[in-house]
C-alpha cells in the first residue's frame, strides 16, 4: 500500500493534501462528536471559513450530520472512516518519521522514500524525483550556481532529475570537487554535465584531480580556466551531495593500505566532501583536495544531502551530526528505520 500512497503523492501531491485534512477532519469528529464547528477548529488549528467549507462538503457527501449539539459521523461516514484510517495512518506515519527525523538531526527538512535501497534500485530512482520537487520549491529567480558532488547514488538521482529551468529562474551546475581518477561515470564533472542536460540548465567542468600535493594545488590555482570554476563554486548558493561508507570510499579512492589501516583504527564509518567522521560524528581524517570545503557549507542556503539504504544507516547518522540547519535529507526507510530505532515516536 505504501508504494501506491507513493504514486499518488508524486503524480498528484495536492489530492494526498485534501484527502488528508478531510480524514483528519471526520478523526476529530469520530473522537470528540458531538463537537461545534468552533471547538474542532480551535482542535485543528485551522479558521472556522476553512472548516465550514470543508464540513460543508463533507455534509453534501452525506459523511457527517449537524444537530443542535454539534456534528456526528453518519453510519456512511464511520464506513469510509474505518476503511481510511489503517490507509492513512501508514501515509501519516511516514510524515511522522520525516519529522522525527528532521527534529533528531536538528535539520530544516528530511524527505524519506518507500522502501530500502540496498534492496531496491527503483528507490534511488524515487531521490532523483524528491530532489526535482524540492529544488523546484527551493531555488530562488534569478541564477542559481548549484555546486554538485560526484558518487554512485548521485549518478542515479542524476539520471532521474527533471526540467527545473523557468523563464526567471536558470541553473549553472557545476562539480563541488575535481574527480580525474575516479571512473567517469560517478565524478562530478560527469554527475553536473547530466544534471544541467536532465534539468535543462546549463555546466561547467573543472578538470582537476580531488587529491593533489600542496605545491601541485598552488600552482593549479594559477590556471584562469581553473580558477574561473573554483570562483563560480566559491559561489554556489546550492549543494547537492551524498554519504558514504568509510572504508567503502577509501577503497574506491585508491587510499594505501596504511591509510586503510589508519582510518579502521579511528573507527571512521562516514566520508562526505573528503572528511572522513566516527560515529560520533568527529572528524579522523581529511584528504587535501581541490574544489568546496566542509567549512563552506555554513554560508550556502540550500543544502541537499541524498543517501539511502540500511547499510549506511551509520554513515549517515555520523555525517548528519555536522550537517548545517539548512539541510535536507532525502532517504529511505531502510536507514531511517535503523536510525530512529530507540528513538521515540
Amino acid at each position: 500500500m505504501q508504494k501506491e500512497l507513493e504514486m499518488i503523492r508524486v503524480l498528484a501531491p495536492d489530492v494526498m493534501m485534501t484527502l488528508q485534512s478531510r480524514f483528519l477532519i471526520l478523526r476529530n469528529i469520530y473522537w470528540m462528536s458531538p463537537v461545534g464547528r468552533r471547538t474542532l477548529a480551535t482542535k485543528m488549528n485551522v479558521t472556522e471559513r476553512v472548516l465550514r467549507t470543508e464540513t460543508d462538503f463533507l455534509k453534501n457527501l452525506q459523511l457527517i450530520e449537524t444537530s443542535k449539539s454539534g456534528m456526528t459521523l453518519t453510519p456512511k461516514g464511520k464506513e469510509v472512516f474505518d476503511q481510511l484510517e489503517e490507509v492513512m495512518e501508514e501515509l501519516m506515519g511516514t510524515q511522522l518519521k520525516e519529522k522525527k527525523l528532521a527534529e533528531y538531526f536538528n535539520v530544516e527538512r528530511c524527505i524519506v522514500v518507500a522502501g530500502d535501497s540496498d534492496q531496491e534500485s527503483k528507490v534511488l530512482e524515487n531521490f532523483g524525483t524528491e530532489l526535482t520537487k524540492a529544488l523546484l520549491e527551493v531555488l530562488p529567480q534569478g541564477e542559481n550556481i548549484v555546486a554538485v558532488m560526484g558518487g554512485t547514488t548521485m549518478a542515479s538521482v542524476a539520471e532521474h532529475l527533471s526540467n527545473l529551468e523557468k523563464p526567471n529562474r536558470h541553473n549553472i551546475f557545476v562539480p563541488a570537487r575535481g574527480g580525474i581518477g575516479e571512473s567517469v561515470s560517478i565524478q562530478s564533472n560527469s554527475i553536473s554535465a547530466m544534471m544541467a542536460m536532465k534539468s535543462g540548465g546549463s555546466y561547467r567542468a573543472l578538470y582537476v584531480p580531488e587529491q593533489v600535493s600542496s605545491e601541485t594545488y598552488k600552482s593549479l590555482l594559477q590556471e584562469p580556466s581553473v580558477q574561473q570554476v573554483l570562483d563560480l563554486i566559491q559561489e554556489a548558493n546550492c549543494v547537492i551531495h551524498s554519504i558514504g561508507r568509510a572504508l567503502h570510499m577509501a577503497a574506491r579512492r585508491g587510499m594505501t593500505p596504511e591509510q586503510l589501516a589508519m582510518l579502521k583504527q579511528r573507527k571512521a564509518v562516514a566520508e562526505s566532501f573528503g572528511y572522513f567522521f566516527d560515529e560520533n560524528g568527529e572528524v579522523v581524517y581529511k584528504i587535501p583536495r581541490i574544489g568546496l570545503q566542509l567549512e563552506d557549507l555554513k554560508h550556502i542556503a540550500c543544502i541537499f544531502a541524498i543517501a539511502g539504504g540500511k547499510s549506511k544507516a551509520k554513515a549517515i547518522h555520523s555525517y548528519m551530526k555536522n550537517a548545517p540547519t539548512q539541510t535536507w535529507l532525502i532517504t529511505d526507510e531502510g536507514a531511517t528505520d535503523q536510525i530512529l530505532k530507540g528513538v521515540t515516536l
